[in-house]
């Protein structure tokens, strides 16, 4: 399999934005969002329970743990209080939204979270792929139907994934779960109004750091960082999107 270490570069936003979505769903063409728009976020500090994975014996979640609302005012997500949420990270989009990027305590971006964004797709090609984590998420249910939130790849040691494009990544998606063999491209979205909303990342060897795992191929790599305990936070992160209020 070819190596996809070079790929760990942080990932531009903007490119990120463009390239999420899931599923046997088509490949999409890249979202858009344009023109610029002020908000203002909140955050509260909190304290939840810490939480420990006597399977991998991983260390506990951190305890506190702020809310933040996004400058839209349509959605909150918790997250560590160590971490901190830029928002604007970038260009609103036009008639409203949010922009909003999570990093680490060491300044590393593990997410962004766009609303309002235009989608269109195509499926051209399709992969070999294997779903690590899948969770519907009941708050996030438009019209009966729940979103998922999933860590996937695409690709393996026969048939490597999309050429220059990051072959791992965990986000939502309202799409079907594949079936099958292969797949179209990861390009993560769920509905929301007035159009959809992205919260998640790529996988980036640069940004999700697995201390051991560093000579591994890519996919072997995000393999790995599924049993850290930074990825169990980002996990609990993205699954506590909800409706402000």
């Amino acid at each position: 399999m070819r190596s996809r270490s070079a790929r760990g570069s942080a990932i531009p936003a903007v490119l990120l934005s463009a390239l999420l979505l899931a599923g046997c769903g088509p490949e999409a063409s890249p979202p858009t969002a344009t023109g610029s728009q002020g908000g203002a976020a909140t955050s509260a500090v909190t304290s939840t329970p810490a939480v420990t994975s006597s399977a991998t014996g991983t260390a506990p979640a951190s305890e506190s743990r702020k809310s933040f609302t996004t400058s839209d005012g349509e959605l909150t997500f918790d997250h560590p209080a160590a971490w901190s949420v830029r928002d604007p990270a970038g260009d609103l989009p036009e008639g409203g939204g949010a922009f909003a990027e999570v990093t680490n305590a060491a300044g590393r971006p593990l997410a962004t979270l766009r609303t309002n964004m235009a989608t269109g797709s195509t499926c051209m090609e399709r992969y070999p792929y294997e779903v690590l984590e899948s969770q519907e998420l009941p708050a996030l249910a438009q019209d009966g139907a729940a979103p998922r939130y999933v860590f996937e790849t695409r690709g393996n040691d026969a048939a490597p994934g999309p050429a220059e494009t990051p072959a791992a990544a965990y986000g939502i998606t309202t799409m079907q779960p594949p079936t099958g063999d292969s797949t179209c491209a990861i390009f993560h979205f769920f509905t929301w109004p007035p159009t959809a909303v992205m919260f998640g990342a790529f996988f980036s060897p640069e940004n999700n750091v697995t201390a051991g795992a560093e000579s591994l191929p890519y996919l072997e790599q995000a393999k790995k960082y599924a049993q850290t305990q930074e990825y169990r936070d980002i996990k609990r992160m993205i699954t506590s999107l909800r409706p402000a209020g």
